[in-house]
């Protein structure tokens, strides 16, 4: 782009560029045009909005661009990171060889590559390598999801089905063995020449996943202890013992795959035993108590649980189903699925096929009888509702139904009306309890779908509790009978009490309990995690009513139940995990100075990468300390930090905390808030600045600003960090 005429010529509105070059405005001040600025060069509304949503394209390309140009991590450099790591082999290929024709055999090998390839792909996996008859798959890479263990085990029972069900000619059925297995991997060295140039993982995860494979008898799944421990309660499984495998001194502990549980959620698949009682979330149990008050009488309430990942959201709604079990009541449960996010009504279609008990290998014609019985034992409207429901389970109608031929948007009205008559009919014969969770995931039909029974939800006895992250944003307008609770963080005492409950009750030693309450930041299931993690260590030794150390105490790491999810949430941000990952080699605290030293980028960019960082909570601002320094520090993985402003006005820290205030992230011109209580020792509201974060008090804005030269922490500050600096004492990398 060469000038702001040619660009406003790209986005269609060039008459304005006469008026741009009389007011002064070249491209060089373009990003900084606010609305208030393009009303008073006379620029119409929808124009304003138009130029505004072309300013902000501009300055992602800006910030992708400067990123890639200066001295970015290479595509082609390493990494360090969590993967799971599939192997899957064809069974006696060797055979098929000798007894087929080349040509033959080509097509077998053609077909059973075309079949893995597709299952892969459907569980969000990536063909690393094809080796002859053997495949070798990622998960997790080069994109993390929360749940990459569990998909990959889903991938290898869906294989060895698909492949012993491939249509071939050759008379036999086909089989195969898979080796699952995850762990922390160096991953994206470029290895051979030319087209065989591929990003090679190393590290025990495949070598462990390969002998695994060898290990497996035809059509098993063999996963290992990692994948194991990741995947518990979704699936069912045979404990085959510590297995001999080459190249391992010791035995090595393996599970075959049987098939997958009947656990419904994700959070009960974590917490197989029973439920533990609910520690500092009193106040939302009776508030939802009192909602199901006013639903069984007849008035229906909406519930929008919020929070952030492991704060304890379906633990809420399991806790109050559970009070619930004394009344006479039904409770529907929806959930949604990352993977699923394009999938029309998979909530409500997952649900019906639970309900109706749906079992594999049933014909069609099996699971229509099983789904008719469900929806007439409520007393729902056959003729309105069996037809749509069968029709959306692509389950063929008995004689007595008749679908008349209809447009798509009269079928998909259809559909929605028969859920809405079958809610309607368990409305009316009992109270009901409606769990619809992790909307953020849900597809626009299913909030459709939601949006309309809110407006049923009146008239109707049922509490519908939705749960979703804070990103979630409802598609539907403000209701008297929806209220939205945004769940905080577990105070200190509450921490240290549910650290108590995963100890039975036995005391930690004092820095123990400091380190998991410091870098769980009050998330409940970090803090059940990393409590887990420092039991299974060895570190402590166990007495009569409390734990001594055993040694002094190292560096906590990440457990691998949470690896998973930090990783997913960092690359959802690329490419600003650049500037992520060369904080974490610095350490879990870092300057300004030092991160722009190390990164070698754009002022600009580096601050918008900081600011996006700041947005997703995943760091924040510890402020001046020594003056002239700008600190960071990790935020644990969590979200929901609170900037605080001492009464120095040069002096900021970011601590987490229950409370929040309001603040304006930077970057965000105009911003959005989120208010609530002010701190009770003072400060200011968070506000835009010219640097990185600003904080105003009663005396006016301080701003955090970039400092002109480096400046290294005062000598005796911290202790000595990676690159010769200082870190705080007990600081730990992040």
């Amino acid at each position: 782009m060469t000038g702001t005429a040619e660009w406003l010529a790209s986005i269609g509105l060039g008459e304005y560029a006469q008026r741009f070059a009389e007011n002064g405005i070249d491209f060089s001040v373009v990003s900084d045009l606010t609305e208030q600025d393009l009303k008073d060069l006379g620029v119409l509304l929808g124009h304003r909005r138009k130029i505004l949503r072309a300013i902000a394209e501009l300055k992602s390309e800006v910030l992708v661009s400067a990123r890639t140009a200066a001295k970015p991590a290479p595509r082609d450099s390493a990494e360090r990171r969590q993967l799971t790591v599939m192997f899957c082999d064809l069974v006696d290929s060797s055979a098929l060889s000798v007894r087929l024709d080349p040509e033959d055999l080509r097509a077998v090998i053609g077909a059973y590559h075309d079949c893995i390839a597709d299952v892969i792909a459907r569980s969000e996996g990536v063909i690393a390598r094809y080796m002859g008859d053997g495949v070798l798959a990622y998960f997790g890479y080069p994109q993390a999801h929360e749940d990459d263990a569990e998909q990959a085990t889903r991938a290898g029972l869906a294989l060895v089905d698909a492949v012993a069900n491939l249509q071939t000619d050759i008379g036999t059925r086909l089989q195969v063995r898979v080796g699952i297995s995850t762990g922390m991997v160096v991953v994206g060295d470029l290895t051979g020449e030319g087209a065989a140039k591929e990003q090679a993982v190393i590290g025990e995860t495949p070598n462990l996943a390969a002998r695994l494979q060898q290990f497996a008898e035809p059509g098993m799944v063999l996963i290992s202890e990692s994948t194991h421990q990741l995947t518990d309660g979704h699936f069912e499984y045979r404990d085959l013992g510590s297995v001999a495998l080459k190249g391992w001194a010791e035995p090595i502990p393996a599970w075959q795959v049987l098939g997958i549980s009947g656990v419904e959620s994700r959070f009960e698949a974590q917490h197989k035993t029973q439920l533990t009682p609910l520690i500092g979330r009193d106040e939302e149990i009776e508030l939802l108590l009192r909602r199901w008050r006013h639903a069984a009488s007849g008035e229906g309430c909406v519930v929008v649980l919020t929070g952030e990942p492991g704060i304890g959201k379906s633990h809420i709604a399991l806790a109050l189903q559970e009070r619930l079990q004394a009344e006479p009541h039904i409770t529907v449960r929806h959930f949604c699925s990352a993977h699923h996010a394009n999938s029309a009504l998979y909530p409500f279609i997952a649900n019906l096929e639970r309900a109706a008990r749906f079992e594999r290998g049933e014909t069609p014609t099996e699971k229509f009888a099983k789904l008719e019985a469900l929806l007439l034992r409520f007393g729902a409207d056959a003729d309105r509702v069996v037809p749509a429901l069968a029709n959306l389970l692509s389950l063929p109608l008995r004689d007595r139904y008749r679908l008349p031929e209809m447009t798509p948007q009269t079928r998909k009205d259809m559909t929605l009306a028969a859920f809405l008559a079958q809610l309607e009919a368990l409305a009316a014969r009992q109270p009901v309890f409606v769990i619809f969770e992790d909307a953020h995931w849900a597809d626009p039909t299913s909030l459709e779908l939601l949006a309309v029974t809110l407006e049923k939800l009146p008239r109707l006895r049922v509490l519908l509790l939705i749960t979703a992250r804070p990103e979630f944003a409802p598609p539907w307008p403000g209701h008297a009978h929806v209220t939205t609770i945004s769940l905080t963080r577990l105070s200190r005492r509450n921490g240290a009490a549910l650290v108590e409950r995963v100890t039975a009750g036995k005391t930690l030693p004092e820095e123990v309990m400091h380190q998991i309450l410091a870098r769980t930041d009050g998330v409940p299931l970090f803090v059940e995690e990393l409590t887990k993690a420092v039991l299974e260590t060895g570190l402590l030794q166990e007495r009569d009513d409390h734990y001594t150390l055993s040694r002094p105490l190292p560096s906590m790491a990440i457990p691998t139940t949470l690896s998973a999810s930090l990783m997913a949430r960092l690359d959802r941000l690329a490419p600003v995990k650049y500037v992520a990952q060369i904080g974490a080699v610095v350490g879990r605290e870092f300057s300004y100075e030092l991160l722009s030293a190390v990164a070698e980028l754009p002022r600009q960019t580096l601050e918008e990468a900081l600011a996006q960082l700041v947005r997703a909570e995943l760091i924040f601002c510890r402020g001046r300390d020594p003056p002239g320094g700008l600190y960071f520090q990790a935020c644990a993985g969590t979200r929901r930090c609170r900037i605080r402003a001492s009464e120095e006005p040069t002096r900021y820290a970011a601590r987490h905390h229950r409370g929040r205030v309001r603040a304006t992230v930077p970057g965000n011109r105009g911003g959005s808030t989120r208010d609530s209580r002010a701190p009770p020792h003072g400060g200011g509201t968070v506000r835009k600045g010219r640097g990185i974060l600003a904080s105003g008090g009663k005396e006016g804005g301080h701003a955090l600003r970039q400092p002109r030269s480096y400046r290294t922490p005062a000598e005796g500050h911290r202790g000595v960090g990676p690159f010769g600096r200082r870190c705080s004492e007990g600081q730990t990398r992040a």
